[in-house]
């Protein structure tokens, strides 16, 4: 029996990040080059080496949901509502059509810290578990996001949460991907999400992992840049509609890109060791999966993060691919820090919208080459320009990479 494969199409997305809380805002932020890195000084009072984050809203949910489904969303869930909200408005699917219908939901998340420590800071000083609000169970599982979001609006297809470190966003994407392609859904809202409350993150500050940069906040994210001496955190998140091409042209859907292909390798080294050749591997496969060659590419969305070695094994990997051949590249990181589990979707996003409206996202604070970014072709100025193919790399921590080709149909 043939197995015919189908095209998979994003028909709506949906963003709530620190470049903005909508799609216009958060395009406009990136062809400006606009930056949403800030100092919370709280981090310093707490313990941190680092005040460095980007700087996301809190969203005001008080009258878009009733607290009975408020109760149970951690704050990175609040973010993932906003963005799926967006990306279902987007795609023009309503409540009347998630009751009759079966969407799945694929969502990359991999902390809830908040909820976790204020039910052991609640249980160390009372010693009284009828203490802890009925919520906080909800909030502090990793599949947080997953059963808040599939109560909300009524999804009744696929639904499991991603862990796999900032690839988890991208794997989300990848595997909604593969279930439509092979015709076991027609619908997933995939995506990514992130706290951004200084609990979360104290481990990274401890590992040095973190820029220094406070005296200039929105210098501090430097991928690429010799001068670079770490990440920023940051969070929000991200959410695209996938679809059956098929389905979407029966019922009018907006048809706004492709996914064409998906990668992924391991690295197999030690737990946070980058791999010039794993990412070779993740690219390599999701372009073969695309059915494109390297020089097809038009830009290339990095993963760099400001860290010495993600960035140095990258750009080996990215030369070693892309050298000669006339694809730019950036780091949307650069403007947005590190969107950690999110940022495989949020950048898929980034990338969609920026061939929706013809231009390359700079990357930004980049002043001096290395010896390893001097080859190559960065975008360092927003470029107007007609993007039809994409790459958008995710690598992390136990050396899981993803890549992602996306398409456009302009």
């Amino acid at each position: 029996m043939t197995i015919v494969e189908r095209r998979v199409v994003v028909t709506g997305m949906g963003i709530w990040s620190c470049l903005g809380t909508n799609l216009e805002d958060v395009k406009t932020s990136l062809y400006e080059g606009r930056s949403g890195i800030g100092i919370e000084q709280e981090r310093i009072t707490y313990g941190y080496q680092s005040a460095l984050t980007g700087i996301v809203e809190k969203p005001v949910l008080k009258g878009l949901l009733h607290r009975r489904l408020r109760v149970g969303l951690s704050e990175e869930a609040e973010y993932a509502f906003m963005a799926a909200r967006e990306a279902f408005a987007n795609a023009g699917i309503d409540e009347e059509f998630l009751m009759k219908n079966e969407i799945g939901i694929i969502f990359g998340n991999d902390s809830s810290a908040k909820p976790v420590i204020e039910a052991a800071n609640i249980m160390a000083e009372k010693h009284d578990s009828q203490l802890l609000g009925s919520g906080l169970i909800f909030q502090s599982m990793n599949s947080t996001v997953n059963m808040n979001l599939s109560a909300i609006f009524h999804l009744r297809g696929v639904n499991f949460s991603v862990s796999s470190a900032c690839a988890s966003g991208s794997h989300s994407i990848g595997l909604g991907y593969l279930l439509i392609k092979q015709g076991l859904q027609d619908r997933v809202l995939c995506g990514g999400a992130q706290e951004t409350n200084y609990y979360s993150m104290a481990t990274f500050d401890a590992l040095n992992a973190f820029s220094k940069r406070m005296d200039e906040p929105t210098k501090a994210s430097r991928p690429f840049d010799r001068d670079r001496d770490g990440l920023i955190p940051s969070g929000g998140a991200a959410a695209l509609m996938l679809e059956d091409y098929e389905s979407a042209v029966k019922r009018g859907a907006p048809i706004i890109a492709e996914i064409c292909g998906y990668g992924f390798s391991s690295n197999g080294g030690g737990i946070s060791q980058p791999s010039d050749d794993g990412s070779v591997i993740a690219m390599t496969r999701a372009m073969k999966d695309a059915g494109i060659e390297a020089d097809q590419v038009d830009y290339v969305n990095a993963h760099a993060t400001s860290t010495h070695q993600g960035d140095m094994f990258e750009a080996i990997a990215l030369d070693r691919l892309f050298n000669g051949k006339h694809a730019l590249i950036s780091s949307t990181k650069s403007m947005t820090g590190h969107e950690c589990w999110m940022a495989g979707a949020s950048e898929a996003v980034y990338s969609i919208l920026m061939m929706q409206h013809h231009f390359v996202a700079p990357n930004i604070n980049f002043e001096n080459p290395d010896e390893y970014s001097e080859p190559l072709n960065l975008a360092t100025k927003t470029i107007d320009t007609d993007l039809h193919t994409v790459l958008s790399n995710s690598f992390g921590f136990g050396g899981t990479n993803s890549a992602l080709v996306l398409k456009s149909v302009n």
